[in-house]
């Protein structure tokens, strides 16, 4: 039976502690691992925009001697009204490893129950592991561990959020959510209760209070992507940003704080929204080693997933 990466709540702490440390291995000595996924195909299925997922998993297809295909939801047979389950087991013909980046969970389900071959969340709306893998294993290369941490994350709980505190916590880490609120379609009840079990999780509405002792900064957008310019979501979002504008990451948090913390952002950011330029660009930034290690930490997760570490 393949093995899948849907949402890292699935995972034991061993095997995403084993997957972030081969990542470094692959980031240290890429030589090393450059025909591993020789005549290996990914097909990767969009029916969500993306820059970082496509452009690094196809990279590291290439670089472990693999090759990526990419498909656009819109310019498949799904977007003139095909079965998921017959493209996908069509699909699964062609390819030995799946990827899809899709508007909600039920459809990567879906998919896991008619193929045999390994497929990867690349984000829905209620995770997105891919992310958190690339995140822990840039917090362990920054403070050479995991255990004992605090990470405070700022603005509105979601995908993102619940995928760094289903890794944080697992992997001895204190995660902190200092939010506004939490996005309606990305609650995951069963996370948090999971997470409160560990002790190590803690929401609030007081940042500045947490920043004080805090190791990382992060955030991510408070609209998503696709809503930023769409005449229908004008009003929410405009109620968002009032309702969120203390929960921006900046410098000036850092320095009122006389906090240390490393800033983080998964991208793409809206500058002068959830985070500034001036975050973006701080000396404690760590922002585009992150969006790098997303390269690794896939490739990493590739292998793991095909038995070829």
């Amino acid at each position: 039976m393949a093995k899948h990466l849907l949402t890292l709540r699935d995972y034991p702490k061993k095997e995403i502690e084993a997957i972030i440390d081969l990542a470094i291995k692959i980031k240290k000595s890429p030589k090393e691992y450059s025909k591993r996924l020789e005549n290996k195909t990914l097909v990767m299925l969009f029916e969500k925009s993306s820059t970082r997922t496509r452009v690094s998993f196809e990279s590291g297809m290439t670089q472990l001697g693999g090759h990526a295909i990419f498909l656009d939801w819109q310019s498949s047979q799904l977007s003139i009204g095909a079965e998921l389950v017959d493209e996908v087991r069509s699909i699964e013909r062609y390819a030995d490893i799946m990827a899809a980046r899709v508007k909600k969970h039920e459809t990567l389900k879906e998919m896991t129950e008619k193929v045999k071959k390994p497929v990867i969340n690349m984000l829905s709306e209620k995770y997105h592991p891919c992310q958190g893998l690339g995140d822990m294993m840039t917090i362990k290369e920054k403070f050479g561990k995991l255990k004992g941490l605090k990470l405070v994350y700022t603005g509105i709980a979601n995908n993102v959020s619940n995928s760094l505190v289903a890794a944080g916590t697992k992997l001895g880490m204190k995660v902190v959510l200092a939010v506004a609120e939490q996005h309606p379609v990305s609650l995951d009840r069963q996370l948090i209760k999971e997470a409160k079990s560990t002790g190590l999780f803690k929401q609030t509405k007081d940042l500045k209070g947490e920043m004080k002792d805090a190791d990382v900064i992060y955030t991510d957008t408070w609209v998503d992507i696709e809503f930023m310019k769409d005449p229908k979501f004008a009003k929410e979002k405009a109620r968002r940003l009032k309702t969120f504008m203390p929960y921006q990451a900046n410098a000036k948090l850092l320095k009122e704080t006389r906090s240390k913390a490393k800033i983080m952002h998964c991208l793409a950011a809206h500058v002068g929204y959830e985070i500034t330029r001036d975050a973006i660009d701080h000396p404690n930034s760590i922002v585009f080693d992150q969006a790098e290690n997303r390269l690794h930490a896939q490739k990493g997760l590739m292998l793991y997933l095909l038995g070829l570490a």
